[in-house]
């Protein structure tokens, strides 16, 4: 008799823990599907930090989505990782000779220069606004509409002599400022683009993050992540622990803000009132995951 009770009660208790794990995971499941968060699983992660197949792996998650706008930026980051497979380099130092070089290449759009770069290397800003560049060429092709040529030179990263050009003068002036510099360009400057919560971020989507210890950087969202029990952002972009483009996993404990933008309306690269002036005093975002 005292076999059969405990035989009958051990059976309950795996009963019971069974329904506990599987309501633990539909509440996780349901948690995420709330929040609507793009968990990226270890197979995302597997080629990592350098790789040309941003679109093949992260495309998945922003299928039928903005209008194929977001597969355009992956595939405009597998274009700009092309030119360096390995990275390329990270440098910043306005004052070094030669001079810093936001991109590792001659970047054009339309087929028209807007950089020739006194270095091979790049930084964070540059990376990002290079795999925008090349997702405009992307979209429109080889037919794209008139762009003027008062907006063609809003959108150069040089002045007509060849030398930098400095933060908040037009469009790459005011990506490559400090603080939320696609927000200032994209959202404020060209019109081009709408302030996203952290949780509908999808892959594709630019991100300005503020770092607890100070400073900055500009990234393009690839997803979230959970290793070993710590909840993570990955993202692509130009920095020091890449050796120059690369995907990167960073742990949410060393985010103080973030501010996420999606490109919507690439047309009005077409029409922007170049004399737009910008807002600087824009809030960040906290992740609340």
């Amino acid at each position: 008799m005292s076999l059969k009770y405990n035989w009958l009660w051990s059976c309950f208790l795996i009963l019971i823990i069974l329904a506990s794990c599987q309501t633990s995971q539909k509440d996780h499941e349901t948690l995420h599907q709330k929040q609507n968060l793009v968990i990226l699983d270890s197979t995302d992660l597997a080629l990592m930090p350098h790789h040309v197949r941003h679109y093949e792996i992260f495309g998945k998650y922003v299928e039928d989505f903005n209008n194929g706008i977001n597969i355009a930026i992956l595939k405009g980051i597998d274009i700009v990782q092309s030119h360096a497979p390995e990275g390329g380099g990270y440098f910043t130092g306005i004052t070094a000779v030669p001079t810093e070089s936001p991109v590792y290449y001659n970047l054009e759009l339309y087929d028209r220069p807007l950089i020739e770069v006194p270095r091979n290397s790049s930084y964070c800003s540059g990376a990002t606004y290079a795999a925008f560049i090349e997702a405009m060429n992307l979209i429109y092709g080889e037919n794209p509409p008139l762009l003027t040529d008062n907006r063609f030179e809003a959108l150069r990263m040089q002045e007509p002599d060849g030398s930098r050009r400095e933060d908040h003068i037009k469009f790459w002036g005011h990506w490559n400022a400090d603080g939320f510099g696609n927000h200032f360009a994209l959202v404020q400057y060209g019109k081009m683009g709408e302030v996203i919560s952290p949780e509908e971020a999808r892959p594709g989507d630019f991100a300005n993050i503020s770092w607890k210890s100070g400073l900055g950087h500009s990234v393009i969202f690839l997803g979230w992540a959970i290793i070993d029990g710590d909840k993570k952002l990955v993202y692509w972009s130009s920095q020091t622990g890449t050796n120059g483009y690369g995907d990167q996993v960073i742990s949410l404990s060393k985010i103080k803000s973030i501010k996420i933008v999606r490109l919507t309306q690439p047309e009005n690269m077409f029409t922007f009132n170049p004399a737009q002036e910008v807002t600087l005093d824009v809030p960040g975002d906290s992740i609340a995951w």
